[in-house]
């Protein structure tokens, strides 16, 4: 039987239409079965008016859509039957493998922890993007979701990120830092030196503070941090890739025809390296099934990246993995 993955077919700025367009890659790349939750007669309309084929897919129907501008605890009273709300009680219900969306990111997570849950043991669930780096990529967890934290719970972050990296991103053993303003164990505020001390026990491959200019630089695959200072780490990092991206137009539109011919390879290898599409979304670590949290401006090759992502997570067991870590670890503290 295919995997299927449920998508928000009403979640982000360009929805329905991206969203159709790269679940009808997905279905025909990809080999997965798609659940897509919204209007239903729209959403066939908008297939039949761009010539897109619904072959492969599901169509789930709700009229309502969840307002980005509401607030994200909504998603389980007034919202509860939008079409990110319905995606995700059909995931808790064993209808699809993974869910997808675009939508508003404190829904998703509220919605996530309160109708799919957490899996056992694990304390909050943490958005985890994929950074570019200059060798690989790192992920950062947490992104934003938990402003406070306390150190057993960048332990867990670190758990869940070390999973993803592994079965997902196939890097055997990732190294894990600790996201710091300088690299002796004795920096950083109470949270930092604790949460430091715990790792070094934690088994992970554990290789001290980072400094968020050495982020970049790749050398280490799992990156923790609260959600306070992870977004701010994020935001920055985005900014920056659109700032670079646009001074290489604006250097290379001097250069005249023959030098940009020459450089275009390379310009194009990293435009493609910063893009976020090429990743498809963030993976909520620590859901009991994989959700993934799809860019807001997604276009139809993001999406299409989203369903793979989420593929990728089911077939890696990646939330089987974080559960049997945390029972280990719970039975271990018992002994």
């Amino acid at each position: 039987m295919a995997l299927k993955v449920i998508v928000d077919a009403f979640g982000g700025d360009n929805a329905p239409l991206e969203v159709i367009k790269g679940c009808e890659r997905a279905v025909r790349e990809l080999g997965v079965s798609v659940i897509l939750t919204g209007k239903e007669q729209e959403i066939r309309d908008c297939a039949a008016k761009n010539g897109l084929s619904l072959d492969g897919m599901e169509i789930v129907h709700t009229d309502d859509v969840f307002d980005i501008h509401e607030e994200p605890k909504e998603i389980i009273k007034s919202g509860k039957n939008t079409s990110m709300a319905l995606g995700l009680s059909l995931l808790a219900e064993g209808r699809g493998d993974a869910f997808v969306s675009a939508g508003s990111t404190g829904a998703l997570v509220m919605g996530a922890t309160f109708i799919v849950k957490r899996i056992k043991g694990i304390k909050r669930i943490a958005p985890s993007p994929v950074m570019p780096a200059d060798k690989g990529s790192f992920v950062l967890v947490d992104a934003g979701a938990n402003t406070e934290c306390r150190p057993e719970m960048l332990v867990q972050f670190a758990v869940m990120g070390s999973a993803y990296m592994e079965n997902v991103m196939g890097v055997k053993s990732p190294k894990v830092a600790l996201l710091n303003i300088g690299s002796e164990e004795t920096k950083g505020r109470e949270l930092e030196i604790e949460a430091y001390k715990l790792l070094e026990q934690s088994g992970l491959n554990f290789v001290g503070n980072i400094e968020a200019r050495d982020m970049p630089k790749g050398e280490v695959q799992v990156v923790v941090t609260d959600g306070f200072t992870g977004n701010i780490a994020l935001k920055l990092y985005e900014g920056m890739g659109s700032f670079f991206s646009k001074k290489l137009k604006w250097i290379f539109s001097g250069a005249g025809k023959l030098g940009a011919l020459f450089s275009l390879g390379k310009i194009k290898t990293f435009r493609k390296q910063m893009d976020y599409k090429e990743v498809g979304g963030s993976a909520l670590l620590g859901v009991k099934k994989p959700v993934i949290k799809a860019h807001g401006s997604s276009d139809g090759t993001a999406f299409f990246n989203a369903v793979r992502q989420a593929k990728r997570c089911v077939e890696g067991d990646v939330a089987g993995v974080i559960e049997r870590y945390v029972a280990r670890t719970a039975s271990a503290d018992k002994e």
